[in-house]
């Protein structure tokens, strides 16, 4: 089995860097339009007035929903750094239960890819 280069791994690590960067934006956005603002400011209500209760409804949903995706870009983050880590240790391409090489192709497409494709493909058989 061939390891990846280390001119492979610059490029990788880049690529990684770049998509944290792009989350971490993301989720600054998301923290600023919905944790950070009251539900009349996120409504663009801010008079005196009472809801209606479908108004609340929606409201209420729409902040759950940022919410989950806050959390999406959370474990994106959590994956990327562990991305990083392996690339540090040499494990990064390296499938976590064949032992096998993940493509290149994938890596660009997956960067936290931990598993090849046949045994991701396992996996979410299961």
């Amino acid at each position: 089995m061939k390891k990846l280069t280390k001119k492979e791994l610059k490029d990788f690590k880049k690529i990684i860097l770049k998509k944290k960067e792009e989350v971490i934006e993301d989720f600054q956005h998301i923290s600023d339009d919905t944790l950070k603002k009251s539900q009349k400011e996120a409504s663009g209500d801010t008079s005196g007035y009472t809801y209606h209760m479908a108004d609340v409804a929606t409201d209420n949903y729409d902040r759950e929903f940022s919410l989950g995706l806050a959390s999406n870009e959370r474990k994106s983050l959590y994956e990327l750094d562990d991305a990083l880590k392996r690339i540090e240790d040499g494990s990064f391409g390296i499938c976590d239960i064949c032992k096998g090489r993940i493509t290149k192709v994938r890596l660009k497409a997956v960067p936290s890819a931990r598993l090849c494709i046949k045994c991701q493909e396992k996996k979410e058989k299961r």
